[in-house]
Protein backbone atom coordinates (compact mmCIF):
# COMPACT_ATOMS: atom_id res chain seq x y z
CA UNK A 1 0.00 0.00 0.00
CA UNK A 2 2.78 2.64 0.72
CA UNK A 3 4.73 1.86 -1.88
CA UNK A 4 2.10 1.92 -4.13
CA UNK A 5 0.47 5.19 -2.86
CA UNK A 6 4.30 6.91 -3.05
CA UNK A 7 4.34 5.66 -6.87
CA UNK A 8 1.10 7.21 -7.70
CA UNK A 9 2.02 10.49 -5.82
CA UNK A 10 4.80 10.70 -8.38
CA UNK A 11 3.10 10.95 -11.16
CA UNK A 12 1.13 14.19 -12.90
CA UNK A 13 -2.27 14.01 -13.13
CA UNK A 14 -3.83 17.45 -13.04
CA UNK A 15 -7.45 17.96 -13.76
CA UNK A 16 -7.45 17.03 -16.99
CA UNK A 17 -4.69 15.54 -17.76
CA UNK A 18 -4.97 12.00 -15.81
CA UNK A 19 -3.40 9.98 -17.96
CA UNK A 20 -0.24 9.49 -16.99
CA UNK A 21 -1.82 8.38 -13.34
CA UNK A 22 -4.53 5.78 -15.62
CA UNK A 23 -1.75 4.25 -17.56
CA UNK A 24 -0.22 3.36 -14.73
CA UNK A 25 -3.32 1.65 -12.75
CA UNK A 26 -4.04 -0.05 -16.32
CA UNK A 27 -0.73 -1.94 -15.81
CA UNK A 28 -1.28 -2.79 -12.27
CA UNK A 29 -4.79 -4.09 -12.77
CA UNK A 30 -5.30 -5.58 -15.82
CA UNK A 31 -3.98 -9.04 -14.91
CA UNK A 32 -6.48 -9.15 -12.41
CA UNK A 33 -9.84 -7.26 -13.79
CA UNK A 34 -12.24 -9.51 -15.99
CA UNK A 35 -13.64 -6.05 -17.63
CA UNK A 36 -11.87 -2.77 -18.40
CA UNK A 37 -12.67 0.21 -20.06
CA UNK A 38 -12.00 3.75 -20.33
CA UNK A 39 -14.62 6.29 -21.07
CA UNK A 40 -15.09 9.05 -23.38
CA UNK A 41 -13.95 11.71 -20.52
CA UNK A 42 -11.24 8.94 -19.37
CA UNK A 43 -12.57 7.16 -16.22
CA UNK A 44 -10.95 4.67 -15.92
CA UNK A 45 -13.77 1.45 -15.19
CA UNK A 46 -12.98 -2.23 -13.88
CA UNK A 47 -14.85 -5.10 -13.21
CA UNK A 48 -13.41 -7.65 -10.87
CA UNK A 49 -15.06 -11.05 -10.27
CA UNK A 50 -15.22 -12.06 -6.97
CA UNK A 51 -16.92 -15.21 -4.85
CA UNK A 52 -20.28 -14.91 -6.42
CA UNK A 53 -22.76 -12.19 -8.18
CA UNK A 54 -24.47 -10.27 -5.77
CA UNK A 55 -28.40 -9.45 -6.81
CA UNK A 56 -27.25 -5.95 -5.89
CA UNK A 57 -24.27 -4.08 -7.74
CA UNK A 58 -21.64 -2.18 -5.82
CA UNK A 59 -19.03 0.33 -6.92
CA UNK A 60 -15.88 1.78 -5.20
CA UNK A 61 -14.29 5.45 -6.30
CA UNK A 62 -11.93 7.36 -5.79
CA UNK A 63 -10.58 10.16 -8.63
CA UNK A 64 -7.17 10.60 -10.18
CA UNK A 65 -6.73 14.07 -11.01
CA UNK A 66 -4.76 16.49 -8.79
CA UNK A 67 -4.89 20.17 -8.29
CA UNK A 68 -2.31 22.19 -10.22
CA UNK A 69 -1.54 25.03 -12.80
CA UNK A 70 -2.18 25.32 -16.41
CA UNK A 71 -0.03 27.97 -18.80
CA UNK A 72 -1.98 30.54 -20.14
CA UNK A 73 0.20 33.63 -21.29
CA UNK A 74 3.89 34.03 -22.05
CA UNK A 75 5.28 37.26 -20.47
CA UNK A 76 7.92 39.39 -21.88
CA UNK A 77 11.42 37.99 -20.77
CA UNK A 78 10.29 34.56 -21.21
CA UNK A 79 8.08 34.23 -18.03
CA UNK A 80 4.64 32.24 -17.83
CA UNK A 81 1.83 33.40 -16.83
CA UNK A 82 -0.94 30.41 -15.38
CA UNK A 83 -4.33 29.98 -14.02
CA UNK A 84 -4.98 27.33 -11.35
CA UNK A 85 -7.06 24.41 -11.69
CA UNK A 86 -9.05 23.11 -9.10
CA UNK A 87 -8.80 24.44 -5.39
CA UNK A 88 -5.61 26.52 -4.63
CA UNK A 89 -5.16 28.70 -2.32
CA UNK A 90 -2.54 31.23 -3.94
CA UNK A 91 -0.30 31.83 -0.72
CA UNK A 92 1.02 28.31 -0.73
CA UNK A 93 2.13 28.50 -4.57
CA UNK A 94 5.27 30.85 -4.09
CA UNK A 95 8.83 29.76 -4.61
CA UNK A 96 7.20 26.20 -5.04
CA UNK A 97 8.61 24.44 -7.79
CA UNK A 98 6.70 22.98 -10.76
CA UNK A 99 7.28 20.69 -13.64
CA UNK A 100 5.33 21.96 -16.92
CA UNK A 101 3.73 19.76 -19.85
CA UNK A 102 4.41 16.18 -20.79
CA UNK A 103 8.51 17.13 -20.97
CA UNK A 104 8.64 17.87 -17.59
CA UNK A 105 10.26 21.45 -18.03
CA UNK A 106 10.93 22.21 -14.40
CA UNK A 107 10.05 25.86 -13.46
CA UNK A 108 9.85 28.03 -9.93
CA UNK A 109 6.62 30.15 -9.43
CA UNK A 110 7.94 33.68 -8.80
CA UNK A 111 7.12 37.16 -7.59
CA UNK A 112 8.69 40.51 -7.14
CA UNK A 113 12.04 40.26 -5.09
CA UNK A 114 10.52 41.60 -1.07
CA UNK A 115 13.38 44.67 -2.24
CA UNK A 116 11.07 45.57 -5.26
CA UNK A 117 7.30 45.84 -3.11
CA UNK A 118 5.82 48.44 -1.60
CA UNK A 119 5.23 48.86 2.11
CA UNK A 120 1.04 48.15 0.79
CA UNK A 121 2.30 45.76 -1.13
CA UNK A 122 3.94 43.44 1.72
CA UNK A 123 0.20 43.47 3.83
CA UNK A 124 -1.29 41.62 0.91
CA UNK A 125 -1.53 38.02 -0.93
CA UNK A 126 -0.16 38.63 -4.62
CA UNK A 127 -2.95 37.92 -7.10
CA UNK A 128 -2.30 35.14 -9.95
CA UNK A 129 -1.36 38.11 -12.12
CA UNK A 130 1.37 38.67 -10.10
CA UNK A 131 3.35 35.36 -10.08
CA UNK A 132 4.73 34.02 -12.80
CA UNK A 133 6.39 30.46 -13.81
CA UNK A 134 10.55 31.30 -14.30
CA UNK A 135 11.13 28.51 -16.80
CA UNK A 136 15.08 29.91 -17.08
CA UNK A 137 14.13 31.58 -20.75
CA UNK A 138 15.32 35.32 -21.56
CA UNK A 139 12.50 35.74 -24.16
CA UNK A 140 9.00 34.82 -24.64
CA UNK A 141 9.88 32.87 -28.31
CA UNK A 142 12.44 31.28 -26.32
CA UNK A 143 9.79 29.83 -23.59
CA UNK A 144 7.48 29.23 -26.23
CA UNK A 145 9.98 26.56 -27.88
CA UNK A 146 9.96 24.84 -24.61
CA UNK A 147 6.37 24.83 -23.92
CA UNK A 148 2.60 25.41 -25.00
CA UNK A 149 -0.28 27.64 -23.85
CA UNK A 150 -2.21 24.72 -22.38
CA UNK A 151 0.12 22.54 -21.02
CA UNK A 152 -0.52 21.59 -17.13
CA UNK A 153 1.75 22.17 -14.58
CA UNK A 154 2.27 19.20 -11.88
CA UNK A 155 3.80 20.53 -8.42
CA UNK A 156 6.99 19.11 -7.24
CA UNK A 157 6.81 15.29 -6.88
CA UNK A 158 9.33 15.11 -4.22
CA UNK A 159 7.95 12.58 -1.33
CA UNK A 160 9.06 12.42 2.53
CA UNK A 161 8.21 9.90 5.35
CA UNK A 162 9.16 12.06 9.04
CA UNK A 163 7.94 12.09 12.10
CA UNK A 164 5.06 9.32 13.45
CA UNK A 165 4.67 7.74 10.82
CA UNK A 166 3.81 10.69 8.15
CA UNK A 167 4.17 10.70 4.34
CA UNK A 168 4.18 14.41 2.51
CA UNK A 169 3.56 14.21 -0.77
CA UNK A 170 1.61 16.23 -3.65
CA UNK A 171 -1.76 14.75 -5.24
CA UNK A 172 -2.46 12.45 -1.42
CA UNK A 173 -6.14 13.91 -2.63
CA UNK A 174 -7.19 11.46 -3.76
CA UNK A 175 -4.01 8.92 -4.73
CA UNK A 176 -4.81 7.54 -1.01
CA UNK A 177 -8.22 6.13 -2.77
CA UNK A 178 -6.90 5.06 -6.05
CA UNK A 179 -4.26 3.08 -3.94
CA UNK A 180 -6.52 1.27 -1.78
CA UNK A 181 -8.43 0.93 -4.86
CA UNK A 182 -5.55 -1.00 -6.81
CA UNK A 183 -4.43 -3.56 -3.79
CA UNK A 184 -8.23 -4.51 -3.72
CA UNK A 185 -8.00 -5.61 -7.43
CA UNK A 186 -5.11 -7.29 -6.85
CA UNK A 187 -6.73 -9.42 -4.22
CA UNK A 188 -9.19 -12.35 -4.10
CA UNK A 189 -12.82 -11.07 -3.30
CA UNK A 190 -15.57 -12.12 -1.90
CA UNK A 191 -18.52 -10.73 -4.68
CA UNK A 192 -18.56 -9.02 -7.87
CA UNK A 193 -17.20 -5.22 -7.46
CA UNK A 194 -17.16 -2.29 -9.87
CA UNK A 195 -14.09 -0.01 -9.21
CA UNK A 196 -13.99 3.52 -10.90
CA UNK A 197 -11.40 5.82 -11.10
CA UNK A 198 -12.58 8.85 -12.35
CA UNK A 199 -11.57 11.94 -13.95
CA UNK A 200 -11.84 15.80 -13.09
CA UNK A 201 -13.14 15.39 -9.74
CA UNK A 202 -11.20 19.12 -8.39
CA UNK A 203 -13.11 20.81 -11.12
CA UNK A 204 -16.74 19.77 -10.69
CA UNK A 205 -16.81 15.82 -9.89
CA UNK A 206 -17.25 15.79 -14.09
CA UNK A 207 -16.09 12.21 -14.28
CA UNK A 208 -18.62 11.01 -11.68
CA UNK A 209 -21.53 12.63 -13.21
CA UNK A 210 -20.87 10.17 -16.47
CA UNK A 211 -19.29 7.58 -14.78
CA UNK A 212 -22.42 6.67 -12.77
CA UNK A 213 -24.69 6.23 -15.61
CA UNK A 214 -22.39 3.85 -17.42
CA UNK A 215 -22.03 1.75 -14.56
CA UNK A 216 -25.54 1.90 -12.85
CA UNK A 217 -24.73 0.87 -9.55
CA UNK A 218 -26.73 0.53 -6.51
CA UNK A 219 -24.43 1.30 -4.02
CA UNK A 220 -21.27 3.28 -3.96
CA UNK A 221 -18.05 3.13 -1.76
CA UNK A 222 -16.07 6.95 -2.09
CA UNK A 223 -12.64 6.24 -1.19
CA UNK A 224 -10.84 10.26 -0.39
CA UNK A 225 -8.84 11.96 1.23
CA UNK A 226 -10.19 15.00 3.07
CA UNK A 227 -9.26 18.37 5.01
CA UNK A 228 -7.19 17.88 8.03
CA UNK A 229 -8.22 20.59 10.53
CA UNK A 230 -5.39 19.88 13.12
CA UNK A 231 -3.84 22.98 12.99
CA UNK A 232 -2.09 25.57 15.25
CA UNK A 233 -5.15 28.67 15.93
CA UNK A 234 -7.90 26.83 14.52
CA UNK A 235 -10.47 27.05 17.19
CA UNK A 236 -12.43 23.89 18.22
CA UNK A 237 -15.57 24.40 16.44
CA UNK A 238 -13.86 24.99 13.42
CA UNK A 239 -12.13 21.51 13.23
CA UNK A 240 -13.27 19.45 10.72
CA UNK A 241 -11.42 16.10 11.13
CA UNK A 242 -7.91 15.77 12.31
CA UNK A 243 -4.83 13.52 11.26
CA UNK A 244 -4.24 10.47 13.85
CA UNK A 245 -7.69 10.00 14.80
CA UNK A 246 -8.72 7.56 12.31
CA UNK A 247 -10.45 6.94 9.36
CA UNK A 248 -12.73 9.72 8.37
CA UNK A 249 -16.48 8.22 7.93
CA UNK A 250 -18.95 11.03 7.38
CA UNK A 251 -22.87 11.50 7.89
CA UNK A 252 -22.94 14.72 6.04
CA UNK A 253 -20.43 17.05 3.63
CA UNK A 254 -20.69 20.14 1.06
CA UNK A 255 -22.50 17.92 -1.51
CA UNK A 256 -23.83 14.99 -0.01
CA UNK A 257 -26.07 13.13 3.05
CA UNK A 258 -24.77 10.00 3.09
CA UNK A 259 -26.98 6.66 3.10
CA UNK A 260 -27.30 6.37 6.92
CA UNK A 261 -27.34 2.55 6.14
CA UNK A 262 -23.66 2.67 5.08
CA UNK A 263 -22.62 4.75 7.73
CA UNK A 264 -23.87 2.93 10.25
CA UNK A 265 -22.45 -0.10 8.77
CA UNK A 266 -19.18 1.31 8.25
CA UNK A 267 -18.83 2.93 11.59
CA UNK A 268 -19.82 -0.73 12.84
CA UNK A 269 -17.47 -2.06 11.05
CA UNK A 270 -14.43 0.48 12.25
CA UNK A 271 -15.66 -0.71 15.34
CA UNK A 272 -15.80 -4.30 15.20
CA UNK A 273 -12.25 -4.91 13.13
CA UNK A 274 -10.20 -2.71 15.61
CA UNK A 275 -10.17 0.50 13.31
CA UNK A 276 -9.96 3.25 15.14
CA UNK A 277 -12.27 6.33 13.17
CA UNK A 278 -13.46 9.50 13.26
CA UNK A 279 -16.58 12.06 11.47
CA UNK A 280 -16.51 15.48 10.40
CA UNK A 281 -17.80 17.65 12.77
CA UNK A 282 -18.42 20.62 10.17
CA UNK A 283 -20.49 20.33 7.29
CA UNK A 284 -17.09 21.15 4.41
CA UNK A 285 -16.01 19.51 1.32
CA UNK A 286 -17.44 17.19 -1.32
CA UNK A 287 -16.77 14.45 -3.40
CA UNK A 288 -17.49 11.87 -6.39
CA UNK A 289 -20.44 10.93 -4.11
CA UNK A 290 -22.51 14.39 -4.50
CA UNK A 291 -22.59 13.38 -8.25
CA UNK A 292 -22.97 9.44 -8.35
CA UNK A 293 -25.76 9.65 -5.19
CA UNK A 294 -28.03 11.86 -8.06
CA UNK A 295 -27.67 9.68 -10.95
CA UNK A 296 -30.24 7.47 -12.64
CA UNK A 297 -33.41 6.82 -9.78
CA UNK A 298 -30.93 7.48 -6.73
CA UNK A 299 -27.37 5.61 -5.53
CA UNK A 300 -26.89 4.53 -1.88
CA UNK A 301 -23.44 6.29 -1.26
CA UNK A 302 -21.20 6.25 1.80
CA UNK A 303 -17.88 6.97 1.73
CA UNK A 304 -14.28 6.75 3.75
CA UNK A 305 -11.66 9.63 4.07
CA UNK A 306 -7.82 10.10 5.42
CA UNK A 307 -7.23 13.27 7.16
CA UNK A 308 -4.54 15.13 5.38
CA UNK A 309 -3.38 17.95 6.38
CA UNK A 310 -1.97 21.40 3.80
CA UNK A 311 -4.34 19.62 1.20
CA UNK A 312 -5.03 21.10 -2.34
CA UNK A 313 -1.03 21.86 -1.74
CA UNK A 314 2.42 20.79 -3.13
CA UNK A 315 2.99 19.53 0.67
CA UNK A 316 -0.29 17.30 1.82
CA UNK A 317 0.74 15.33 4.64
CA UNK A 318 -1.28 12.23 6.18
CA UNK A 319 -0.67 9.56 8.24
CA UNK A 320 0.33 6.25 7.35
CA UNK A 321 -1.11 3.91 9.10
CA UNK A 322 -4.63 5.88 8.16
CA UNK A 323 -4.32 4.91 4.56
CA UNK A 324 -3.62 1.38 5.78
CA UNK A 325 -7.16 1.29 7.52
CA UNK A 326 -9.00 3.09 4.77
CA UNK A 327 -7.85 -0.08 2.70
CA UNK A 328 -9.03 -2.44 5.62
CA UNK A 329 -12.03 -0.68 6.45
CA UNK A 330 -12.63 -1.24 2.16
CA UNK A 331 -12.01 -5.19 2.57
CA UNK A 332 -14.26 -5.41 5.33
CA UNK A 333 -17.17 -3.37 3.64
CA UNK A 334 -16.64 -5.59 0.58
CA UNK A 335 -17.09 -9.28 2.81
CA UNK A 336 -20.17 -7.69 4.45
CA UNK A 337 -22.02 -6.34 1.72
CA UNK A 338 -21.37 -10.16 0.09
CA UNK A 339 -22.77 -11.49 2.78
CA UNK A 340 -25.94 -9.37 2.56
CA UNK A 341 -26.48 -10.34 -0.98
CA UNK A 342 -28.30 -13.22 -2.68
CA UNK A 343 -26.18 -14.84 -5.22
CA UNK A 344 -27.03 -15.28 -8.92
CA UNK A 345 -24.54 -17.96 -9.59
Amino acid sequence: MQNTLKTLCYLSGVSGFEDEVREYILERVMPHASRLETDSMGNLIVLKKGAKTPDKKLMLCAHMDEVGLIVTAFAEDGYIRFACIGGIDRRVLIGKRVFVGAGRIPGIISIKAHHLVSREEEKNVPKLDDMFIDIGCLSSDEAKKAVSLGDFCAFDDSITCFGDGFIKAKALDDRIGCAAMIKLIEEPLACDTWFAFTVQEEVGVRGAEILAYKVAPDYALVLEGTTATDLPGVSEIKKICSCGDGVVIPFIDGSTIYDREMYNTLTSLAQEHNIKWQTKHRIAGGTDAGAIQKSLGGVKVGACSVAVRSIHSPASVAKLSECEDLLRLARAFLEHFASRQTSKN
